[in-house]
């Protein structure tokens, strides 16, 4: 990694999961190797890319000397427990292989961990950007705080962005790792960890870039419905389950309404009656006008 190496720190293990991003797997990797800490582990496997990710990471791994894998296709959240499983560091760090790292992260997070015992996971703001790399005009820069089971399951925005997390080695194995049968890893994960009694902080700190492309997950609204109602079944027997549910639903109903009107009526029949509100009300009156193209 670096050119000296520190062993009297704590090893922190970053691990990648790169699909077809050829275009920014290069700066992604350059950020770690970067980084202002001293003695980093880095695994990054190439989960069957159609593009050329593989041969542009295998020119990379030989310049660097970090642990590159090439395999079939298994999908992110079965490639990202493979990489933990390998993974030697007393942290681990997952990033999306089109995003990239502020220098001074890991060196924030291990000062903060360590000084720490009783948080189980660290994360802080990003910066968006676009496919191009340009910082986006609007950014929500959020407070320093700690949040717990309840925190994350009534407000999952208080969450830390993906890119800038960093995990104790042992409540990971403790849960057991990413969810291979969930399609929102992250919020699943940060419900299980918590759940457990562990906490999370969230740092003031910018640590990451987080690139927006079409791409993203969080645009497919289908997915996200149908994941977040996935996940959140598993905790039903929670007081409060029929109240987060439901919000999720008129959440996504208001957003599904301008885009896809069938799937919008398939939202709306699952919401209960005590919850209607204005999103509702708003959502419904744009089912009455034309789509914008």
């Amino acid at each position: 990694m670096n050119s000296t190496v520190d062993s009297t720190q704590p090893l922190v293990s970053i691990i990648i999961s790169c699909y077809n991003h050829q275009d920014y797997i290069t700066t992604c990797i350059e950020s770690i190797m970067q980084q202002t800490y001293n003695n980093i582990e880095l695994i990054v496997i190439d989960d069957g890319s159609s593009d050329n990710s593989a041969e542009i990471l295998e020119q990379l791994s030989a310049k660097y000397h970090f642990s590159f894998e090439q395999q079939a296709n298994m999908g992110l959240t079965k490639t990202l427990n493979k990489a933990i499983k390998k993974a030697k560091g007393k942290y681990i760090a997952p990033l999306g292989s089109d995003d990239y790292l502020m220098l001074d992260k890991t060196e924030k997070q291990v000062k903060f961990l360590e000084s720490h015992p009783d948080i189980a996971v660290v994360g802080g703001n990003i910066l968006c950007i676009n496919d191009e790399g340009q910082i986006k005009a609007k950014q929500r820069i959020t407070p320093y705080r700690e949040i717990d089971f309840k925190a994350v399951f009534l407000t999952p925005k208080q969450i830390p962005a993906a890119p800038t997390v960093m995990i104790r080695a042992d409540v990971l194995q403790e849960v057991g790792g990413f969810n291979i049968d969930c399609n929102l890893e992250d919020l699943d994960l940060w419900l299980r960890i918590t759940y457990a009694g562990h906490k999370i902080a969230v740092l003031n700190d910018i640590l990451a870039y987080y690139r927006e492309h079409q791409s993203n997950s969080y645009k497919n609204y289908q997915f996200m419905t149908e994941s977040l109602l996935q996940i959140y079944d598993n905790y039903r027997k929670e007081p409060e389950y029929l109240d987060v549910k439901n919000q999720v639903l008129l959440r996504m109903f208001l957003k599904v309404s301008k885009k896809d009107r069938s799937y919008a009526w398939k939202i709306f029949k699952q919401i209960s009656p005590k919850y209607y509100n204005w999103k509702l009300i708003r959502g419904l009156f744009h089912l009455t006008l034309p789509y914008k193209k």
